[in-house]
């Protein structure tokens, strides 16, 4: 009995642009049964320096299970495919065969956004709701993770579609909004900019905005007056990489 208990217990990590950070979570739950771990990400954030952080969390849980590991990245049959807010040399890099080798543990890797929104359509806002769900990642990018009747479409990255002849994350992520000293209502009337355009093309039942921007999400609310859509803040908040990760190593 104690053994079953101790195998829904996995390590999730999730790298981002600006930190690395894993926590073990029970995946029949999505609670997180720990503090998370947190390293700055390099830079540059080459696939060796990302490497080593993640086995430092390994080792800080002195964890020997399976390891499920996000990456902001398109990523097929573990290899990366985009490179957005990674450093280039991750291009079609084998990522799966990376990590093995840096870890004693089976490996799962999953776009970013898509694990987040996998743990917000399990344990989120997005449980049972049927139709299209979108849900954005704010942070360094724009992730997204898109839903058609819980199915997940992998590696949508909605975030490098172009808006006003601009790739929409160098207009509207929370990078840029620090960069360029935007207010929160001139950010916010960009994003709600950006998600009523989303809303034309996909026309969504839900969006649920994740990364870390979910936790300020009432200082933007009131300017989000375009998008008809019904938009909540992620309900898992920052936490829904780390849980999402942890969910994909169920899945091998």
């Amino acid at each position: 009995m104690e053994k079953e208990k101790n195998e829904n217990i996995r390590l999730g990590i999730d790298v981002g642009g600006s930190g690395i950070k894993g926590a073990l979570v029970d995946v029949t739950t999505g609670e997180l049964k720990t503090e998370r771990k947190r390293f700055k990400t390099q830079i540059p954030a080459t696939p060796e320096s990302i490497a080593g952080k993640i086995k430092m969390i390994v080792n800080f849980f002195d964890y020997s299970g399976p390891v499920g590991i996000t990456l902001p990245a398109a990523i097929e049959d573990g290899f990366v495919r985009t490179a957005a807010n990674i450093d280039e040399s991750w291009m079609d890099r084998d990522a799966h065969e990376l990590f093995s080798s840096f870890l004693s543990s089976p490996v799962s890797l999953i776009n970013d956004a898509d694990a987040a929104g996998l743990a917000e359509m399990a344990f989120g806002h997005g449980n049972d709701v049927n139709g299209v769900v979108i849900m954005i990642t704010v942070g360094t990018g724009l992730g997204s993770a898109l839903f058609t009747d819980g199915k997940l479409l992998p590696n949508s990255e909605l975030g490098q579609i172009y808006y006003k002849d601009k790739i929409a994350e160098l207009w509207a992520s929370d990078a840029i909004r620090k960069k360029k000293d935007l207010s929160w209502k001139k950010w916010g009337k960009r994003f709600d900019k950006y998600l009523h355009h989303l809303e034309k093309l996909f026309y969504p039942e839900l969006i649920i905005i994740g990364g870390g921007t979910s936790k300020k999400f009432d200082k933007f609310e009131k300017y989000l007056k375009r998008v008809k859509t019904i938009t909540y803040p992620a309900k898992l908040q920052n936490n829904a990489g780390i849980i999402g990760a942890a969910l994909e190593t169920m899945k091998t």
